[in-house]
């Protein structure tokens, strides 16, 4: 008896999948993919302007603009071999239910008008939508339309991927060789079940003692870490500890650093930046601009630097923890000073290094969260020779509508380079800040 392949589905794309990712057309296999014409005039709206979603909705449009012909509005063309077709459908009236349920047409209900259109057109195949909208998901499933999210950069082993340094028992006198050796001790002497491919953390404990360990993965060895004080920062607990020797490692090109609010991720980056400022020619810390309320940077007065100051500001906090540690007339609070006046220390809005190519930098991006994985890639290949990059985030502060822990840039980054000996990411569990703020980030 032969066996027969299942039935292809078909997927109606939402706009936003498209300005999340504008490849998405590609990553459905065998599937057949509908872009309803609501979609177009959508991307027509959003194709100037400076922000991500401008540049995907141009970047789209060019490449529907490569495989484009009469077919896509005939039935389709396909993609690739193996790969499904892509076609274009044209608006189309709403049924009496859509009616009721929704009066008002807008590009939304447009959308779902078109989805229930094929659904009652192909009854023998699944008509899915692919949202990230979660609402609009919700209604069309309040009228029996089937819907998803769009999945293809989801991170799925979440717990491995945010888990602690390991903490291993062993001998005493490992720890011992430990505290002895400045090359540290070969990574076969722990007895380790499994060693990373990449870059590691341990805390061993020997009983009586213990020891903050790195694994190097260039020799296969396990290296003590010693609190290092930068630039007046000085770690207060292991995974700060852990943080700060990434961020001074020169061989640890990338680094993530997540952790809720208060455990210290930008300043320990910031600190550990200016105490290497001799190495790079310039220190660059930004963060993307996310207006709260769906309200755009227009409606705020004054020159494009002030509508950015407010957003900059959470940055220059930081700067200002770190200077309060230092001695106004001392050798570290003066660089700090002439760091800023020469730009060699720059807080920027992130959308300012669109087309930038950043060599000998050590740049710092913060609240990385909010980020799609297509922007931290952009971020990633602006680096020149010499150039560090630090992601800083707290995946359970997304400010962006259409990002989860799944599948914003930080995680995804994690996931995906997790076994290269160029990065290491550290996960901050302990609020420093305050007992009061680490108590309402914990409890509300």
């Amino acid at each position: 008896m032969v066996k027969t392949s299942a039935i292809s589905k078909i997927f109606v794309l939402d706009t936003n999948v498209v300005l999340h990712d504008y490849l998405c057309i590609y990553n459905f296999m065998d599937n057949d993919l509908v872009i309803p014409i609501v979609l177009l005039e959508e991307l027509d709206r959003m194709k100037k302007g400076n922000d991500q979603i401008n540049y995907n909705a141009r970047e789209f449009t060019r490449e529907l603009d490569k495989i484009a012909g009469d077919e896509l509005f005939n039935g389709g063309i396909r993609l690739g071999k193996n790969m499904g077709k892509l076609s274009i459908e044209t608006g189309k009236p709403f049924s009496p239910e859509l009616k009721r349920s929704f009066p008002e047409e807008t590009p939304d209900h447009r959308i779902l008008a078109i989805t229930d259109h094929l659904r009652l057109s192909h009854p023998d195949r699944q008509v899915i939508l692919v949202s990230k909208d979660i609402n609009l998901r919700m209604k069309a499933k309040s009228v029996g339309l089937m819907a998803q999210d769009y999945k293809s950069d989801k991170v799925q082993n979440m717990d491995d991927l945010y888990r602690i340094a390991e903490t291993v028992g062993c001998p005493a006198e490992l720890v011992a060789k430990l505290y002895e050796s400045r090359e540290g001790v070969p990574a076969g002497d722990f007895k380790l079940k499994k060693l990373p491919k990449g870059n590691a953390y341990y805390i061993f404990d020997g009983g009586d003692s213990t020891a903050l360990a790195y694994y190097n993965s260039s020799c296969d060895r396990i290296e003590r870490v010693d609190k290092r004080r930068c630039f007046g920062i000085e770690p207060r607990n292991a995974e700060q500890t852990f943080c700060m020797d990434a961020l001074l490692r020169p061989e640890v090109q990338l680094i993530a650093i997540t952790g809720k609010a208060g455990t210290g991720k930008t300043l320990l980056a910031l600190a550990a930046a200016l105490a290497q400022n001799q190495l790079y020619s310039q220190i660059y810390l930004a963060r993307p601009i996310v207006p709260l309320a769906n309200r755009d940077l227009g409606f705020l007065p004054g020159t494009a630097k002030d509508k950015i100051e407010p957003y900059m500001q959470p940055l220059f906090d930081n700067l200002g923890v770190i200077k309060q540690r230092l001695k106004q007339t001392g050798a570290e609070f003066r660089k700090i000073e002439e760091m800023l006046k020469n730009d060699t220390l720059v807080l920027s809005a992130l959308a300012y290094i669109r087309g930038r190519s950043l060599s000998e930098t050590f740049f710092i991006v913060d609240e990385a969260q909010n980020l799609t994985p297509h922007e931290v890639k952009t971020i990633i290949t602006r680096a020149g020779e010499g150039t560090k990059i630090v992601l800083t985030g707290d995946i359970e502060q997304i400010d962006s509508p259409y990002l989860d822990a799944q599948s914003n840039g930080l995680s995804y980054l994690a996931d995906k380079m997790k076994d290269h000996s160029i990065f290491t990411h550290i996960n901050l569990l302990k609020g420093e800040r305050s007992k009061l703020a680490e108590l309402a980030s914990d409890l509300l």
